[in-house]
């Protein structure tokens, strides 16, 4: 058997590798990196609106709101929306690859993709209360052109090799790292383009607030009370949550991507629907009217039991009740309805904002102009209800009307009305702790808004309730601190807490998840005793 002559050897597969689907799934990821970095270079040519991508990642919460409400909160918390706008870019990058994987078949389907892509992408922003059309249209069909030249231009390049013998072919190794070199340079550069709008948004919010300077003082105050036990004084316990949340510990959730940027001097509030006299009301026209400062509490419908989307501030603004009076709403009236610049709506029954309850349009939180992430110029308290049916940020529109017409979060799978539940936490011991021997506090919080608490008990491992002391309250439209002195013995020991409202309702131990209505079940922590 004669051997094959030289120049009839094999090449060897390192020195030219062809595409294949991975080259090709690389080159269309590519090539949707730099749509998405072009993208947000557009986006600084309108800082104060929404972008491209926000817009789409608007778009896909509220299609997928009900799944993945709950499932972000509770693994990223209050980062729940820098976890879903990573998430849009990684499904972007994955649609990219998938695209690309198809160029050795069918080219046209990549083409077709990323013409899809911008259409979407236009669209999305189009429908975006604070998205610009013109703009989307203009940057969509630029970012698809340069995404699919680059696919289809790397796509040739790797298909033909190094046609220059003097340069050695790129084998498939080099490619991949070669193309994770320019996936890491269109990142960065998308990186620093979003920064630097985030730059001028975040300096433009700041001169919206300081532009306005204070507040108004309120007419009547309702300050937090004196000796609570997150004060210095015979009764602190340490670890115990402040009776007032500092504003930079407030919990932030809401369906914003960006929180919007709003002009206060053509900002109107518009009151309308089911009403006599419908009434247009500026910034400088809530400051001049009589002003309340209560202490309230609010709390996140995605509170798991135990958890941290709840705290009280001091809110100062208008009582709704009295505007809606101004505008009389008519008697078929059943829900007030309010609607954000970026098109969010909740509603809650009419009888919440007129039975006598503070229910407000604030305008500010523990003394100073709403925050920006906290809904300037105006938002909504009402104490109670969660924040789902009823606090609306950024207000631009109170609407009397019926059931028929239902807020954002209820054709999604949750409850028409959010009375908050009767709940408790234990703030100290934490969960998890070593406890030295010895007389030990326990204590936390409890919450009713609206309804007050009268009772907090606390069992130790299975044992008796036994009732903990309350501190100071300014209503019961707060939460109360509580405590129970401890006798801590050696081992390890579980912890139990319950709370009694005002109405006579009970916490009760059934657990139950956030959806549909809020979470249910008693707080319950576990710590070692040295």
């Amino acid at each position: 058997m004669s051997e094959l002559p030289p120049e009839a050897a094999p090449e060897p597969a390192a020195v030219r590798p062809g595409t294949g689907r991975s080259l090709g799934a690389l080159a269309g990821a590519l090539g949707a990196a730099t749509s998405l970095a072009v993208l947000e270079v557009a986006a600084l040519l309108d800082p104060d609106g929404s972008s491209v991508l926000e817009s789409v990642g608007n778009r896909v919460i509220d299609s997928f709101a009900a799944s993945l409400k709950d499932v972000a909160v509770a693994i990223f918390g209050t980062s729940d929306k820098a976890a879903l706008q990573i998430g849009t870019v990684v499904i972007a990058l994955a649609i990219g690859a998938w695209l690309g994987s198809w160029l050795d078949r069918r080219p046209a389907v990549l083409l077709g993709g990323f013409a899809a892509f911008g259409a979407f992408g236009t669209w999305a922003t189009a429908v975006d209360p604070q998205g610009s059309a013109v703009l989307a249209l203009v940057a969509c069909a630029v970012a698809a052109l340069a995404g699919a030249t680059v696919a289809l231009g790397l796509h040739g390049r790797w298909s033909r090799g190094t046609p220059d013998a003097a340069e050695p072919a790129l084998d498939r190794r080099a490619v991949l790292v070669r193309g994770g070199v320019v996936l890491g340079v269109l990142a960065v550069g998308a990186a620093v383009a979003r920064s630097v709008r985030d730059g001028i948004r975040e300096s433009r919010l700041s001169q919206a607030v300081a532009r306005r300077g204070p507040i108004p003082s309120a007419a009547t105050v309702v300050s937090a009370p004196e000796g609570t036990l997150d004060q210095p004084g015979p009764d602190q316990v340490e670890g115990i949550s402040p009776y007032l949340t500092p504003v930079d510990d407030f919990f932030r959730i809401d369906t914003a991507l960006r929180v919007p940027v709003v002009d206060v001097d053509r900002w109107r509030l518009a009151v309308t629907g089911m009403v006599d006299r419908p009434l247009e009301l500026s910034y400088d026209d809530l400051l001049a009217r009589e002003l309340i400062e209560v202490p309230i509490t609010i709390q996140c419908v995605s509170n798991e039991v135990g958890g941290d989307l709840v705290g009280t501030a001091s809110w100062r603004g208008v009582r709704l009740a009295e505007v809606l009076r101004e505008a009389g709403v008519q008697g078929g009236a059943e829900q007030i309805v309010g609607e954000s610049v970026d098109g969010f709506t909740a509603g809650f029954p009419v009888e919440a904002a007129l039975d006598g309850r503070d229910a407000l349009i604030a305008v500010a939180m523990d003394g100073r102009p709403l925050p920006p992430e906290h809904g300037f110029p105006v938002r909504l308290i009402v104490p109670g209800l969660y924040g789902y049916v009823s606090a609306t940020k950024w207000l631009s529109e109170i609407r009397a009307t019926t059931w028929d017409e239902a807020g954002y979060w209820i054709p999604r799978g949750w409850a028409r009305e959010g009375p908050i539940k009767t709940m408790s936490r234990i703030d100290v011991p934490r969960s998890g702790s070593d406890v030295e021997a010895g007389a030990r506090p326990i204590a936390g919080v409890a919450w009713a808004p609206h309804r007050g608490i009268v009772r907090v008990e606390v069992r130790i491992d299975g044992g008796a309730w036994q009732e903990a002391t309350l501190g100071p309250t300014a209503s019961e439209d707060t939460w109360i601190q509580w405590w129970l002195r401890w006798d801590a013995t050696p081992g390890d020991h579980e912890l139990e807490v319950r709370a009694t409202a005002a109405d006579g309702d009970v916490q009760t131990d059934a657990e139950a998840p956030p959806a549909p209505d809020g979470a249910t079940g008693h707080h319950t922590v576990r710590v070692a005793v040295r």
